[in-house]
């Protein structure tokens, strides 16, 4: 193999990257709905307007959205129907992982309530917890990370 999909992968990478402030998802949801004006953005956000202009700029970069200026006003959209589809995408995975989260942590209080084994079936809730950490009470190495009372640590080197 000689990594010639390190390029595509990396392209993605920004891509997604580009994705990773809550305000430009908040942008490009609104603007799922239609065009909007900076000053609807700006009511819908409640950020900063210095904030917006900034996120803005990246997403006008990028490509995912336009701006066409009329008189004073400065109407943004959607670049395409491909960011919507994007967007969808991207709830339709997140609610299954949330999905997928709720379902554990719903086990994992029934498992502590005593109504199931943990997950892996070890440990219910009547096992006593680890002590907390504290100077007195440490997890050590050579006990193979149980908790015990607190001694240095030696490598077992001369």
């Amino acid at each position: 193999m000689n990594g010639a999909w390190v390029p595509r992968c990396q392209a993605k990478a920004d891509f997604f990257r580009l994705l990773g402030h809550p305000v430009r998802i908040r942008v490009l949801e609104l603007l799922q709905n239609g065009p909007m004006p900076v000053r609807g953005l700006l009511s819908a956000l409640e950020v900063e307007p210095s904030a917006l202009s900034q996120q803005l700029a990246v997403l006008r970069r990028s490509g995912m959205v336009t701006a066409t200026r009329s008189g004073s006003t400065v109407v943004y959209e959607l670049a395409g129907g491909d960011v919507a589809e994007l967007l969808r995408a991207a709830r339709r995975v997140l609610t299954e992982v949330l999905a997928g989260q709720h379902a554990l942590l719903t086990e994992l209080r029934q498992a502590e309530a005593g109504a199931l084994p943990a997950p892996g079936g070890v440990g219910r809730s009547r096992d006593p917890p680890p002590p907390p950490p504290s100077a007195a009470w440490t997890p050590h190495p050579e006990d193979g990370g149980r908790w015990g009372k607190a001694r240095p640590f030696t490598s077992g080197k001369g």
